[in-house]
């Protein structure tokens, strides 16, 4: 449940697409994801690069193609969303704070996070995620590059690889905790 509320703003900018302005859909989406970022404020937790990211990433873009631009196709506006998500990703390994930990740590002792396989597994779960971006962002880019191919296909590819990286999250995560065991949940 967790993975559908932190994706929720590029689900409902997806969906927004298939049935409204490309404008209007990285709006909603923004909305969401400025509501993630006051839940997180509201409750006393970290701010996750994640969230606030995404939030700024589709405000601009919406801003963009509200004054400058309002021409850009809905595969286009999946690439700017990709290159955008993977930007922010590539930059949180970059600042050595891979963006899977800010979650991880709500779930685990304090304790928990200073842990070696902790860190290790975060970095792993981060790359598997930049992985599955890299292959969504090559899926809409030939999507643009291919126009006669079927809207369906693109979609297809999207969501088959982001329930992969959710279920690779799942499962890699029980791994570790079965692995070295409940103490380090915090269970």
């Amino acid at each position: 449940m967790a993975f559908f509320i932190i994706l929720s703003p590029f689900i409902i900018c997806a969906g927004l697409l298939m049935v409204a302005g490309a404008a209007t859909s990285l709006f909603a989406g923004a909305a969401a994801a400025i509501a993630l970022v006051a839940y997180d404020f509201w409750l006393g937790r970290t701010i996750k690069l994640l969230a606030a990211g995404t939030a700024m990433t589709f405000s601009a873009l919406g801003c963009y193609l509200m004054a400058i631009d309002g021409e850009w196709s809905h595969i286009s506006v999946r690439v700017a969303i990709n290159i955008s998500v993977l930007a922010i990703a590539l930059f949180s390994v970059a600042i050595k704070e891979p963006f899977t930990i800010q979650y991880a740590r709500e779930q685990v002792e304090p304790a928990v996070t200073r842990d070696p396989g902790f860190i290790r597994v975060n970095y792993i779960l981060t790359w598997t995620w930049i992985g599955a971006i890299v292959l969504m962002l090559t899926s809409n880019l030939l999507m643009l590059t291919i126009p006669a191919a079927p809207l369906w296909i693109g979609l297809a590819a999207t969501f088959a690889l982001r329930n992969a990286a959710v279920t690779f999250t799942k499962l890699y995560t029980e791994y570790w905790i079965a692995k070295t065991g409940p103490e380090h949940t915090g269970a």
